[in-house]
């Protein structure tokens, strides 16, 4: 009989532990996937700033982050680089990932 107890409480700490290590992952895809968002969004508004591509800056930012899920948390720019913070959610919680596009520095 104890040993059915200590059995069946060794498996739900191992089910405990599953789901806590697949929730940890699951954040850090998330986390990952918001943070190419931003990237996109920042090259999307450097390519409006530049020229390469007609259209606000911040605007073409808000196109890339929907298309993505997310939404564009800020968005500013100085001379040719632009910043871009995009926001999601996931299980409740923000999100927020940031990048910054441009040319080079000289």
């Amino acid at each position: 009989m104890a040993g059915s107890a200590i059995g069946a409480g060794v498996i739900a700490a191992a089910g405990l532990l599953v789901l806590g290590l697949s929730a940890a992952g699951a954040a850090a895809a998330e986390s990952q996937r918001l943070a190419g968002t931003a990237d996109a969004a920042a090259l999307a508004a450097a390519d409006g700033l530049s020229g390469a591509v007609p259209g606000d800056p911040c605007a073409l930012a808000g196109v890339v982050a929907a298309a993505a899920g997310a939404e564009v948390a800020s968005c500013s720019v100085d001379g040719l680089i632009a910043t871009v913070s995009v926001r999601s959610e996931f299980g409740g919680f923000a999100v927020v990932a940031a990048a910054r596009a441009g040319p080079p520095p000289s």
